[in-house]
């Protein structure tokens, strides 16, 4: 049976955000695919993850990652025969009929509404899809990075459909798989306290001394994860 490693990105991100952890998996032997998500919505973009885990050899063991509203999508794609793992990573592990903005039910109302949070500083735009402005991804996204890191970061970020803040998982993947969450505890974008109360429906948890994207700032200890899981 072969191994291979599904990364999935955020809100207004890319595959691009992965490019530090895919060579300590290249240099491991570790097979990995990064879809491209581009919406309209939440149900699109996990469609697009089910093909690329229907493109994969029949018989191969997929680790599925999800960073931040990437964990709302595998949570929905993670039920394909292929996966074998989900992990999410300051992810959003929704529940049957919670969205993006009612994650964690009544336990998060008072965590979600600390201020200042994410949704302060997201400008809505006229096309139906939400930005945020260049001087926000550093504090909120990469708050333990370099100025070098958060400022291509910054050069890549994307407006987000705002739909995908609407939709509800059709499937719940971490209630019949193995998963993994790894909470990062000095993150601005998802509450560490609500990133713990997604990780109690996992099935085990780390926590990392990181901001919302360790992809980038500790990215061999992010693959290493992902190996130790794919072994």
């Amino acid at each position: 049976m072969s191994k291979a490693v599904v990364l999935v990105h955020g809100a207004f991100h890319g595959p691009w955000c992965w490019d530090r952890v895919t060579p300590v998996l290249d240099d491991a032997g570790v097979a990995w695919v990064a879809p491209e998500l581009r919406g309209p919505d939440l149900h699109a973009d996990a469609d697009t993850v089910r093909r690329a885990l229907d493109a994969m050899a029949s018989d191969t063991d997929v680790v599925l990652v999800g960073h931040s509203y990437g964990g709302a999508v595998v949570t929905d794609a993670g039920d394909h025969p292929s996966v074998a793992h989900v992990v999410f990573l300051a992810a959003l592990a929704l529940d049957a009929g919670e969205t993006l903005t009612s994650a964690g039910g009544e336990e998060a109302t008072a965590i979600v509404h600390e201020s200042p949070n994410l949704g302060d500083v997201i400008v809505a735009n006229d096309d139906a899809t939400i930005t945020l402005p260049a001087e926000h991804v550093g504090p909120f996204l990469y708050g333990d990075c370099d100025d070098d890191t958060v400022a291509w970061a910054a050069s890549h970020v994307r407006p987000q459909p705002a739909a995908t803040f609407g939709q509800s998982p059709r499937r719940v993947a971490w209630r019949d798989r193995p998963s993994t969450y790894v909470v990062c505890t000095r993150d601005r974008a998802v509450h560490p306290d609500l990133q713990r109360i997604f990780a109690k429906r996992c099935g085990s948890a780390v926590e990392w001394d990181s901001a919302h994207s360790p992809f980038a700032s500790m990215p061999r200890e992010t693959a290493e994860l992902l190996i130790d899981v794919a072994r």
